[in-house]
């Protein structure tokens, strides 16, 4: 199947579930639509005279990726929609040498998704239990996992439409997230910046990467597409932590201006869902293939031949 055909098919199967739900985001919906137009505003600048064919492989704080496109933070409906649907994405993913990256509930099956081989990161969200918090972290580390993640951006838990989900979280502080970064002895990555503010604190707790990240609508409404905060984050940023970035990503084109605002690595959500429902295991691989393949020939006609090569300045805003 093509990606237009897995969405389509992904997306149809999915809102017959009861699961597809999920698809929905917070109170009036308005994040969803607003990425889209926010991403659409930009195009590109070709520049194709001497191009080199490009490649997509790359290397961030300790993994080796084919493919700067990886899966989002999730875990809650992908058991819904298919039998060992957690393990069909791990599979589907290192097929297409990406990353998995699962989010609360933490999986059951943790350090089974770790031992397919595919990387893996995993968050833990900001509950009112620190305590909590504190044993999922261990939980975390010991399963094996590349990276811990922390949902800076659900202290007041989660929502989609009127529905609260994840209940008794509070903000973390920044002397709280200094603490995890002595617990953790893996990559820590703060998930939901959204502000240079917020990106100064992450590395003056020790954060080694931060996602840029509205969390696909699910915590507050009327928050911004990150493009919009893309350029102060990394200036504030100054090179001192691996960034990257999710927020309505859909084809090889969304990806390679996610990268040309500075992002290493940029992650799909709602996609990985489609993919698996369309077709299992091999969907997810045809959905992470699919928009590689897009992003590499964009690239080689932009002047880009390797994702460190590529400059904010192939995009042009209307």
């Amino acid at each position: 199947m093509e990606l237009t055909e897995i969405y389509k098919k992904g997306k149809d199967l999915l809102t017959q579930k009861d699961v597809g739900f999920v698809l929905g985001s917070t109170e009036t919906e308005f994040v969803p639509r607003h990425d889209r137009f926010i991403i659409d505003r930009y195009t590109f600048s070709q520049c194709c005279i001497d191009a080199e064919e490009a490649q997509t492989r790359c290397q961030i704080l300790g993994v080796e990726f084919e493919t700067p496109v990886i899966m989002s933070a999730m875990t809650m409906p992908i058991p819904a929609i298919a039998e060992d649907g957690l393990l069909e994405v791990a599979q589907g993913l290192k097929a297409a040498g990406s990353l998995m990256w699962t989010g609360t509930p933490i999986p059951k099956n943790l350090g089974e998704l770790v031992a397919t081989g595919v990387p893996v990161a995993a968050n833990v969200k900001p509950y009112r239990d620190r305590k909590r918090v504190h044993e999922e972290i261990e939980e975390i580390q010991e399963a094996g996992v590349n990276w811990v993640g922390v949902e800076i951006d659900a202290g007041q838990g989660t929502k989609i439409r009127d529905r609260i989900m994840a209940k008794d979280c509070a903000p973390f502080s920044t002397k709280e997230l200094e603490d995890i970064r002595k617990r953790v002895n893996r990559f820590l990555i703060f998930k939901g910046v959204l502000s240079a503010t917020d990106a100064s604190k992450s590395i003056y707790a020790g954060a080694d990467g931060i996602v840029v990240s509205n969390h696909g609508g699910h915590t507050l409404d009327y928050l911004p597409h990150p493009f919009q905060v893309m350029d102060d984050i990394v200036a504030s940023v100054k090179g001192q932590a691996a960034v990257m970035v999710d927020g309505g990503f859909r084809r090889g084109s969304d990806v390679l201006k996610g990268l040309a605002f500075g992002a290493c690595l940029v992650g799909l959500g709602r996609p990985i869902l489609y993919g698996l429902a369309a077709d299992g295991r091999y969907g997810v691989t045809a959905v992470i293939q699919g928009v590689t393949q897009e992003l590499k020939r964009i690239m080689t006609m932009v002047g880009a031949a390797s994702p460190e090569r590529i400059q904010r300045d192939i995009l042009i805003c209307d």
